[in-house]
């Protein structure tokens, strides 16, 4: 263990400003950026669920998104670890720097972000080319979504996690921004967390003309849930749809492939209703 920690102190001390070319990343999405900035071939650890691109899936992992491996961390020699900035536990950053290691926290907090990010990326990295060219990608999509979608007849929506209790994500969420491209308006917008539990009771008077959930969730679960809330309008329109939650909550390029299949969701939803009207 003490060679290693000195490995790596001799490392970091040699070119903390050269480009990363041993990387460790913390959070599936941070993986998921580095391979789309074009440095994939320099991820050496990933954190647990990471597996985008599928050639992540067969890394080593050094540990969830709450816990690190700081011996597997050392073992793999990186000059660069990336954390996500309001999602890695800031004790789990104080101890892998205070070990000599090169950690930089990424913050992203909304959709434009993610190309940002994609940037910065690049720049640690050497691979602006790559990067840049995918943040334009990145940024040219976004904006066809919302012209798009611009104008779209507005519809309450709640996005759904777990039943019991059930979870939802307020507007500071990437995932609520993204139900707004589509004209969803989040019916828990001021909740006071990023995330929180609500009741039944809260659920009943927020009145979601649309659920959406995890296509990970237990579906039966869900249809349950809202079984017993019958007098909700998305219980009444059975307005129940599941997406791929990883394209939706990992902050990568892939979040405008959930994007689509929010507007696609909302889109179905709205001509249900207007059908029902008639």
């Amino acid at each position: 263990m003490r060679a290693l920690i000195a490995a790596v102190l001799m490392i970091a001390g040699a070119g903390v400003q050269a480009d990363a070319r041993r990387v460790v990343t913390l959070a599936p999405h941070l993986a998921e950026l580095v391979c789309a900035a074009g440095g994939c071939e320099r991820l050496v650890a990933v954190s647990a669920h990471s597996d985008f691109p599928p050639s992540v899936a067969r890394l080593p992992e050094i540990g969830d998104g709450w816990q690190v491996n700081l011996e597997a961390v050392l073992a793999r020699r990186p000059d660069l670890i990336l954390a996500w900035d309001g999602g890695t536990p800031v004790d789990n950053i104080a101890r892998l720097r205070k070990l000599g290691l090169r950690v930089e926290a990424l913050p992203i907090s909304s959709l434009d972000g993610v190309a940002d990010a994609l940037q910065t990326v690049g720049a640690w990295l050497g691979t602006e080319t790559a990067a840049d060219a995918a943040a334009s990608a990145y940024r040219q999509r976004l904006a066809a979504l919302r012209a798009a979608h611009r104008g779209a007849p507005p519809i309450r929506v709640v996005y759904q996690i777990e039943t019991a209790p059930a979870y939802t994500v307020n507007a500071s969420s990437p995932i609520s921004e993204a139900m707004a491209v589509c004209g969803g308006v989040n019916v828990f917008a001021a909740l006071p967390t990023l995330a929180a539990a609500v009741g039944a009771e809260a659920m009943l008077l927020a009145a979601p003309e649309v659920v959406l959930y995890g296509g990970e969730e237990n579906a039966a679960d869900i249809r349950a849930y809202w079984a017993r809330l019958g007098s909700a309008p998305a219980a009444k329109r059975g307005a129940l749809y599941p997406i791929d939650a990883d394209r939706l909550a990992r902050a990568g390029p892939r979040l405008l492939d959930g994007i689509e299949q929010v507007c696609q969701r909302l889109d179905l939803a709205r001509a249900a209703a207007a059908a029902g009207r008639r």
